[in-house]
């Protein structure tokens, strides 16, 4: 593609450079060469803009700033989201698998199968199950008694969906994930730990996406919920009889304790550990590697662990760092002091 239709594509103006600039595939910044289309969308890359030799570069509306290695320059409300455009034309997903069920497919008698899905080798699909229209299920996937997949959802390779997990159309659960497992219930009776049932389901809105590794658990009773269009990353643990609200994101490593329930577009970035029975608010976003204890009010910006106001944890992170120099200038003040001490002492002499 040449420039002026990458600029034509994304709805982009030609900032700098030749219109007829031609790129053939897509790069980071740092390792974009002449025939490489990449895109600066984090003020943090500046560095790695300038040093570029890309062919061509988005940048964002208002960029002004000469970049004498990157032979054309397209401004643009949002680059990385027009990137998305210029990586889907430049390299194409890979076409999917034909429709159809695999002969190693196991599928039970009285499971409702939908038109045009397709079921690759070696999945299992129990008694009661229904998968909806244009459905993918990769290899290895497994689907229990009387559990529903939507219209048009992709679920890779080897995902477990156990009995009672209701997901929505339109999803997409990646390899490895496990949908319904028990909730981590336990009673402790005469120095024993005793299995309390879990008996509830879990229910996945439409346009959710699940990365790998995730595990989802099943309510004790009644069901677990994840919102519709929420994004969760890979390796994120929800435990029972949470509720997650719409178009949240729950970033890697992150765990959340049962019967938590999370408002709409709340965000948790990785390895936050949220406590159970706790109300997260609407809005609310929590940063990287913080401990939520208590509830959180809508629209809050949380940080630490135990977590706390945003500011007042930069604050205290700041105060803590200077703290060095402060102990620094107590020893030089108590030498001072020594020393004038010292002084008095002699000329009373």
């Amino acid at each position: 593609m040449t420039a002026a239709q990458i600029a034509q594509l994304i709805g982009g103006s030609l900032l700098a450079g030749k219109a007829d600039v031609e790129v053939t595939g897509v790069a980071a910044l740092e390792d974009a060469g002449a025939t490489d289309a990449t895109f600066f969308g984090n003020e943090k890359y500046l560095p790695a803009l300038r040093a570029s030799q890309a062919g061509v570069a988005l940048v964002p509306t208002g960029f002004s700033e000469a970049i004498p290695g990157v032979q054309a320059l397209i401004s643009v409300a949002n680059p990385s989201l027009a990137f998305a455009l210029v990586v889907g034309a430049l390299q194409p997903p890979l076409a999917p698998p034909p429709a159809g069920i695999h002969p190693s497919a196991v599928i039970a008698a009285d499971a409702v199968i939908g038109e045009k899905v397709t079921i690759q080798a070696h999945v299992v699909i129990e008694a009661g199950a229904q998968i909806g229209r244009g459905v993918t299920l990769g290899a290895g996937t497994f689907v229990g008694r009387h559990s529903r997949v939507g219209d048009d959802t992709l679920v890779h390779p080897n995902v477990t969906i156990r009995e009672r997990v209701h997901i929505g159309p339109r999803c997409v659960i990646h390899s490895g994930t496990v949908l319904g497992s028990d909730g981590f219930g336990f009673e402790t009776v005469n120095g024993k730990h005793v299995k309390i049932p879990q008996v509830g389901g879990v229910e996945v809105g439409a346009e959710v996406e699940i990365g790998a590794g995730v595990t989802i658990d099943r309510a004790r009773f009644g069901m677990t919920r994840i919102g519709e269009g929420t994004k969760i990353d890979n390796l994120v643990q929800i435990a029972h009889n949470v509720v997650i609200g719409p178009h949240c994101l729950i970033v890697a490593q992150v765990g959340i304790s049962g019967s938590t329930r999370l408002g709409h577009h709340v965000v948790l970035a990785g390895q936050v550990g949220v406590v159970g029975h706790i109300h997260i608010g609407d809005g609310a976003i929590v940063g990287a590697q913080s401990g939520i204890s208590k509830s959180v009010p809508a629209g809050a910006k949380m940080f630490g662990s135990p977590a706390e106001p945003m500011r007042e944890a930069t604050e205290s992170i700041a105060r803590v760092r200077r703290l060095p120099k402060l102990m620094e200038r107590v020893k030089a003040l108590e030498a001072e002091v020594a020393a004038l001490r010292a002084g008095h002492t002699g000329g009373g002499a």
